[in-house]
């Protein structure tokens, strides 16, 4: 399946928005990330990316039916394609937004909060760590990122531990999300392509943004820095 069947990519002003597409659960495996690599490297011209995604799910996790069919030997890709999406949009020279417009789960959860900031569906959908419950140990640079983006101890401990599924409303009171938007998928795309324009709108230097950013997820940055891209071309001042 070529990127194009996995995500679509188009200007709403100074934002670029990407839609993971589709009615599935979205799992990330090789071909999906290298799609999501490929759409966030062609955003560094733009003035602020939001992903968002179709249907019920922003995104399910990791593919696990990919895991179980592919060779052992490539069965790192996965993680190392996890881990160079992390690091591109942490070098990102624009700021970046996350419309959860369904369940994101495990490593949709970590995709999210990879993000600046975090719009998400009040209506439907819930942020879900499913380690605990599957019985997966949970991927270092997943605990630094969380550890990180998450500010409140017992929330980290509730959404790690216990694998609480939270709703927008909750993430929002406990600081891990920054807005929670009535309606559908198209009103929580429609808000946070207005909060990447307001954020657009600040005419931040690119290339200091993207430094400030690693600097501020020091940890998150060092486990992910050696698989991304390296440094992308800094957007202008607006």
């Amino acid at each position: 399946m070529e990127a194009k069947d996995l995500c679509a990519v188009e200007r709403r002003g100074r934002v670029h928005l990407i839609t993971i597409t589709g009615a599935g659960d979205h799992r990330l495996n090789p071909a999906l990330l290298a799609a999501l690599r490929s759409a966030v490297a062609a955003s560094a011209g733009a003035g602020a990316l939001v992903l968002a995604a179709e249907g019920k799910y922003f995104s399910n996790g990791f593919d696990q039916a990919w895991v179980r069919t592919a060779p052992p030997h490539l069965h790192a890709t996965m993680d190392g394609g996890f881990r160079a999406l992390v690091a591109d949009l942490l070098a990102l020279p624009v700021p970046t937004v996350a419309a959860v417009t369904g369940h994101a789960a495990a490593a949709g959860c970590a995709l999210a909060l990879a993000h600046d900031a975090v719009v998400m569906r009040g209506s439907r959908g819930f942020l879900y760590m499913s380690e605990v419950d599957a019985g997966i140990k949970i991927v270092d640079f997943f605990a630094e990122l969380i550890r990180e983006k998450v500010p409140d101890a017992a929330a980290r401990r509730d959404l790690v531990l216990r694998g609480d599924k939270m709703t927008a409303a909750e993430a929002k009171r406990r600081g891990i999300v920054d807005a929670a938007v009535d309606g559908g998928v198209g009103d929580v795309v429609a808000a946070a392509v207005a909060e990447a324009e307001r954020l657009a709108a600040r005419g931040w230097d690119g290339e200091v943004l993207a430094e400030i950013r690693k600097a501020a997820w020091p940890k998150v940055w060092g486990k992910v820095k050696d698989h991304g891209a390296g440094p992308a071309a800094a957007r202008p001042r607006l």
